[in-house]
């Protein structure tokens, strides 16, 4: 038994969730931007058009397959091929073949939905490739003057997302990875497709232990919140992309309040910020060389894993 364990699938959950993703940051996008976007294991691209909406499509052209992310340019409310000139619009329609004077009936790309919001242009993945079923959050911090910008750092890891995620149930993993002065007690809420988590934990200052808190809210299967409280108000806003069924693009971005002494609260948070980067450093290695079990052998002290992967099986259309 345990040999066929040893060679069974890393995970036994398909590669790609039902849900929101990150396509990219807003201001990586400015007006007329084209930029290509590997995601899910297939070519995409992204641009800006001149009304200033995101749009994303399949990649390649319809026509003779150039990739419109390597050389395409926005005209109008479209983007123009770089081979042959025909334009695609932000909803997939061949609208223009400049040399034509008919344009094939079938002449469409796939157009991803789209949303922009608290900086980032998401994209909208189903297996099936049907309609959001569900919206994302606005975020009050993001851009509120006492606010900081966000702080943007991405890491390519070996692993999927929704494995690594299990950190947020995982209580142990507090104090025998990143060294937490105790096991914080961590509870875990399902309401549809927002899982929400909190843990309360000692924190270590300059000043000694202080008490905080880490509350952790996912917005499906790419979108994450995470607020801490007790030394400096801050917020992590968590975002992944599944570049392949072995690899994703993982982003936090970063903001601190400033409320009170702003020059102190900047000194802190940033602080904080750099043990939040030196956490992912050691999980990292930890994530790109486990495996999933799907019936783990848990003990009383390792926190709501069961509340955690009954939330996350709502996004795959395949019973696993």
């Amino acid at each position: 038994m345990a040999e066929a364990s040893q060679t069974a699938p890393r995970y036994p959950f398909p590669p790609y969730a039902n849900g929101w993703y990150r396509a990219v940051y807003a201001a990586e996008l400015e007006a007329g931007a084209v930029r290509p976007l590997r995601a899910f294991g297939r070519e995409l691209v992204v641009f800006r058009s001149e009304d200033g909406s995101a749009h994303v499509l399949d990649a390649y052209c319809r026509h003779l397959g150039a990739h419109l992310g390597h050389g395409g340019r926005v005209e109008g409310t479209g983007i123009r091929c770089p081979f042959h000139a025909w334009k695609w619009e932000g909803d997939g329609r061949c609208s223009d073949i400049p040399y034509a004077k008919r344009i094939p009936p079938a002449a469409r790309i796939r157009a991803w939905p789209t949303r922009e919001k608290n900086g980032i242009v998401f994209l909208w993945y189903d297996a099936q490739e049907r309609e959001p079923s569900w919206e994302l959050p606005d975020l009050a911090e993001i851009g509120a003057p006492d606010w900081t910008p966000l702080e943007v750092r991405r890491w390519t890891v070996r692993a999927r997302w929704l494995d690594m995620n299990e950190n947020a149930v995982d209580q142990a993993h507090f104090k025998y990875v990143h060294g937490t002065h105790s096991i914080p007690e961590t509870t875990a809420e399902i309401d549809g497709h927002v899982l929400g988590c909190r843990s309360k934990m000692t924190m270590g200052t300059p000043k000694g232990p202080v008490e905080g808190s880490l509350d952790t809210t996912d917005y499906g299967p790419a979108f994450q919140t995470v607020r801490l409280s007790g030394i400096v108000p801050t917020l992590m806003v968590n975002t992944t992309l599944p570049l392949d069924e072995d690899t994703t693009d993982v982003s936090f971005a970063y903001t601190v309040c400033t409320a009170g002494d702003a020059e102190a609260a900047k000194g802190v948070g940033a602080a904080i910020i750099r043990d939040l980067e030196h956490q992912m450093s050691q999980d990292i290695p930890i994530w790109e060389n486990k495996r999933y079990w799907t019936r783990p052998m848990l003990c009383d002290g390792d926190g709501p894993f069961a509340v955690y992967r009954r939330w996350m099986r709502q996004f795959f259309d395949e019973s696993w």
